[in-house]
């Protein structure tokens, strides 16, 4: 079912596309590298599969949640790693054992925040954490005008070896975001008694 969080996303950071050195680190989490090269070298539009564990870890978000996660860490953070659209949900890079570590960190989060009038973590949705034996769809490393905008590059890998977040930062933008959102959703209530976070965490 849709949700809030599964708009498209509208305001982002355009990219020339993925360098040399981005496509050759990207490939480098493949069993076959010099094949994904090569059919990168002809067919650059085309989007691969490639597993998580290795090189990188993947945490998926919907799109307007995770426009805002990413908001947080260029805004007040230190940045991001490469994150890329794809079919509406934010793929979020990070360093490898984030997708085992983070989900305990969010439910920490919530237990911690719960019974508060704040609701801390109330409005994070459900984030999809990929890491050592799955595999996640990468958007090619130049745009495909046939996607639409739906499956492209935000912050495209341009170097061997990029800086990836862990989970403590993912995690702070994640409650950030949850915040920023819940102060949209205050600003925008006709209502001063409404009850706007269950609005906002509808699935």
């Amino acid at each position: 079912m849709s949700s809030a969080w599964d708009a498209p996303d509208t305001d982002h950071r355009d990219t020339a596309g993925v360098t040399a050195d981005g496509a050759a680190w990207l490939a480098s989490a493949g069993t076959y590298p010099r094949s994904t090269l090569a059919l990168w070298e002809e067919r650059p539009h085309a989007p691969v599969v490639l597993p998580c564990g290795s090189v990188f870890d993947v945490v998926s978000a919907p799109a307007v949640f995770g426009r805002l996660m990413l908001d947080r860490l260029w805004d007040d953070g230190p940045g991001s790693g490469p994150v890329a659209a794809f079919r509406g949900r934010m793929l979020l890079f990070a360093a490898p054992g984030t997708a085992q570590r983070l989900p305990s960190l969010l439910d920490w989060e919530e237990w911690s925040a719960d019974g508060r009038r704040d609701g801390r973590t109330g409005t994070v949705p459900p984030l999809l954490c990929h890491g050592n034996g799955d595999a996640v769809t990468v958007p090619a490393p130049l745009a495909s005008e046939d996607s639409g905008g739906a499956t492209r590059w935000v912050t495209a890998p341009d170097t061997r070896h990029p800086w990836l977040p862990g989970p403590e930062i993912l995690l702070w933008a994640a409650v950030r975001a949850a915040r920023a959102a819940v102060r949209i959703s205050i600003s925008h209530a006709s209502d001063p008694d409404a009850k706007v976070y269950d609005v906002s965490r509808r699935r």
